[in-house]
């Protein structure tokens, strides 16, 4: 597909994710509007660390998922919507759980109900491996029961649904895009790698909660190569894809990969703060990709030993940007 001057929106723009995804967008030729959630530090979280060239050719609106006239207004005219806004962290989901349901499925609700009054070409919904909770089976195909086992999951459980029914109910030609445990350059310690990468950079013992549970990872260049598929990809509306490298590691030997490639073997300790309530924990996420594989055409192609190395450099490289004695919910 010509990407070329395709009026293209991504919610949830300044993320982790939706910053690499922009970057691939405007340099296939696309005319990108992020949505952005506003602050009055106009600060566009991680689209920052974006080129300036790249950054000066985007049109940024600053609003609220849940504000449906902003959503509206940024909807308007629009081929395709990549919509990866939300509010992702689970021990966040916890302490404030009506925000986070509000925001995901409200959220998510506004830009269907747009997409649909604006006839708009392509919905790409962003779900979450989570939403499958502790594998009853693994690898784990999209047919895999799915379990609230925390607020943030129980809100893109909810959030799926609704994509689901607007496409069987008023044809909205939405796709819904699973994502495994993404990693890489810019995440925040919020997620595990990047926790363990900051901490063992600077210090000598670090905190960490559980070693137990296992995680399927991708590398961010790979999820957005499977971004970029999903919204060309013909006759797979309505459906839900997986994107993971059908593999697992358990948290305690990602740590000690992570250790040798750094060359630094820190005391690890546990932080009871960062441990989840034990129904909520999800000890295993294993990833069948079998359905992208034969639907668009998607495989991984970083290795994890491969995308730590990125990923620890361009973490050594802004260190400044981060605060490893801070636990970041």
């Amino acid at each position: 597909m010509d990407w070329t001057n395709r009026q293209v929106l991504v919610t949830g723009a300044g993320g982790f994710i939706a910053s690499h995804l922009v970057e691939r967008l405007v340099n296939e030729g696309a005319r990108v509007r992020a949505f952005i959630r506003y602050n009055s530090r106009s600060d566009a979280g991680m689209l920052r660390h974006i080129s300036p060239e790249i950054f000066s050719q985007l049109e940024l609106i600053r609003g609220d998922l849940r504000d449906m006239e902003a959503i509206r207004s940024a909807a308007r005219d629009m081929d395709t919507i990549f919509h990866l806004g939300a509010l992702i962290a689970i021990p966040y989901s916890y302490v404030h759980p009506r925000e986070v349901i509000e925001t995901n499925v409200m959220g998510t609700l506004n830009v269907l109900t747009a997409a649909r009054e604006f006839k708009t070409r392509r919905v790409v919904h962003t779900s979450t491996s989570e939403v499958y909770g502790t594998a009853q089976y693994a690898p784990i195909d999209e047919t895999h029961p799915l379990q609230g086992q925390s607020p943030y999951s129980a809100s893109k459980i909810g959030a799926d649904k609704i994509a689901e029914s607007f496409y069987r109910a008023f044809d909205v030609p939405v796709v819904t895009l699973r994502p495994f445990n993404t990693y890489g350059p810019r995440q925040s310690t919020r997620a595990v790698i990047p926790t363990v990468i900051t901490q063992t950079l600077t210090r000598d013992e670090i905190k960490l909660g559980s070693l137990n549970p296992s995680r399927d990872f991708t590398f961010v260049a790979d999820t957005v190569n499977g971004f970029m598929r999903i919204a060309e990809a013909e006759n797979i509306l309505g459906q839900e894809i997986n994107l993971g490298n059908d593999n697992t590691i358990r948290i305690g030997d990602l740590v000690e990969k992570i250790f040798a490639i750094i060359g630094k073997h820190p005391r690890v300790i546990t932080d009871e703060q960062r441990i989840r309530p034990e129904k909520s924990e999800v000890m295993k996420l294993w990833a069948s990709n079998q359905k992208a594989r034969e639907l668009i055409g998607w495989e991984p192609r970083v290795s994890l030993d491969e995308g730590l190395r990125a990923t620890i450099a361009w973490i050594a490289a802004h260190l400044d940007l981060y605060k490893p004695d801070q636990y970041t919910v």
